[in-house]
């Protein structure tokens, strides 16, 4: 059975505007909840100082949010084709709240944890619902300029985390991170509640529940082991993130063999025909490099900056704050080019700008000046910027209508277990070659500036491989097609509104 990608109502004069309200909320919500991903990063001192609790525990506030974005999105594409648009974010952003309010009053780490899982699961249904929705209700012919506003939403706004959080902390206890959050939520939900329309016709959809429970094993299993290789990796990898790994794995190949069955009548939980689509495939491949230097960046610079060059918190997220705001700058003109003259003119020359800041992070030492640092990561950013509008819309824009909302759940997917990859690779490189340093005889800056740069000479030698694959990336749904269906014939898309 394949579905057909609702078209507005006709007779409706204010469809246009009630598809630019849809999206333009579901922009400013999805960008508070994903804030929130890498927000708590520079506040652990505070929660180790303040709950009594060892770094490897104050990790978790990150590392469950992770997790638990890894086990909830491959759910969403079932989600967002069984409820409304209306329901579906009104779960979202209720589930934020909520976690949000447990957050800013809990007692204890437990509670405090309980809350940023409750926190996830409202994040993870967010980020889907935001790219299925832009791709039912903007015209291919479109995309590209809409997709520059996602854009900022996932890549800028895990940027600005940490600058927030210092911000923040510099004159506020670390509740306040929750407490200032929490009305902007209760915002959101009370005007999605009055105003969200609903953009899509629900179908009768049947879960699979032995794929809930495989995907959950595979993701979740491959996050939590590849964020314990990098908290173990001074004392040694535990048994229990081997095993994590492993069941991680062997969860993933009977998820895949699983959903590959299941599509054949079309009622997988995650539909796998999104990969047969060659362009959708190396985006997204492009796409997880590009995820690996960004969340592996986030995590080494400010430690970097604050253990080799002495900078404070406050200090640190001033100096992320440009090339975070710089992606958000660059965004919308990306996205218009994109428009304009499809991606691989973006792709090409953002992916050697990628590489040339990894690279640029190597010259690190333990005597240079924050301004390499920042310059570093400014590049980096920049090159960011050109890759990730063109890569999300060629992704998704490839696909016909009824996959939409599977290819969201896939990129969104990706998104976290490539960040998690990413953290756990540059962390366990810098800390395996730090803890060698200092049996040698080194300082505790000497060893973590040698560890440092080792890990970016690994991250400098993955983004070569994005520049080559840059090439092989076409635009998807330009020129008022989608990709073909599941049969190999051309999909026309089905929209009348216009772009937002």
């Amino acid at each position: 059975m394949t579905a057909t990608l609702p078209s507005a109502p006709t007779g409706t004069p204010d469809t246009s505007g009630r598809d630019r309200l849809a999206v333009r909320l579901l922009l400013i919500s999805t960008f508070v909840v994903i804030l929130n991903e890498t927000v708590m990063g520079v506040a652990l001192p505070h929660l180790m100082t303040d709950l009594a609790i060892p770094a490897s525990t104050a990790q978790w506030v990150t590392t469950a949010f992770m997790l638990t974005m890894a086990v909830v999105i491959p759910v969403t594409g079932f989600l967002i084709q069984r409820l409304t648009t209306r329901a579906t974010f009104l779960t979202a952003m209720g589930l934020f709240s909520a976690g949000t309010l447990i957050c800013a009053l809990a007692p204890g780490f437990a509670v405090l944890i309980a809350g940023r899982v409750v926190q996830a699961s409202g994040t993870a249904i967010m980020l889907p619902l935001l790219m299925t929705t832009v791709m039912t209700v903007t015209p291919p012919a479109s995309r590209g300029r809409t997709m520059g506003n996602i854009s900022i939403v996932i890549s800028v706004a895990p940027a600005l985390g940490p600058t927030i959080s210092g911000l923040v902390l510099s004159a506020l206890p670390w509740r306040w991170l929750f407490v200032l959050v929490l009305p902007v939520a209760l915002g959101a939900l009370a005007l999605g509640a009055v105003r969200m329309p609903n953009l899509t016709d629900p179908r009768t959809a049947r879960v699979d529940v032995p794929s809930v429970v495989l995907s959950a094993f595979a993701f979740g299993g491959l996050v939590y082991g590849l964020s314990g290789l990098g908290a173990a990796a001074t004392t040694g990898v535990a048994t229990s993130t081997w095993i994590s790994l492993g069941v991680g794995v062997v969860g993933l190949v009977v998820f895949v063999l699983r959903q590959l069955r299941l599509q054949r009548v079309d009622d997988a939980l995650l539909d796998l025909r999104t990969f047969s689509t060659p362009a959708f495939a190396i985006s997204v491949g492009v796409m997880a490099i590009s995820m690996m230097s960004l969340f592996g960046t986030l995590i080494l610079v400010p430690l970097f900056a604050q253990v080799v060059l002495g900078l404070d918190a406050l200090q640190t997220g001033l100096l992320l704050l440009p090339g975070g705001l710089l992606m958000g700058l660059l965004a919308p003109s990306v996205g218009r080019a994109y428009d304009r003259f499809g991606p691989r003119v973006l792709l090409v020359p953002g992916a050697v700008v990628v590489s040339a800041g990894a690279w640029a992070f190597t010259l690190l030492t333990e005597t240079s000046s924050p301004w390499l640092l920042l310059v570093a990561h400014v590049v980096l950013s920049a090159g960011l910027a050109l890759m990730f509008t063109p890569l999300f819309t060629s992704a998704l824009g490839s696909l016909p209508g009824n996959l939409y909302s599977h290819g969201s759940a896939v990129v969104g997917t990706v998104q976290q277990v490539a960040g998690a990859a990413g953290t756990a690779l540059f962390v366990t490189v810098l800390t395996a070659q730090a803890a060698t340093l200092a049996r040698g005889g080194s300082s505790a800056v000497e060893a973590t500036a040698g560890g440092a740069h080792v890990a970016f000479l690994v991250g400098a030698g993955i983004s070569l491989l994005a520049i080559p694959a840059a090439f092989l990336v076409r635009g998807g749904g330009q020129g008022g097609h989608g990709g073909p269906d599941e049969h190999g014939a051309p999909v026309q898309d089905e929209v009348v509104a216009e772009p937002v």
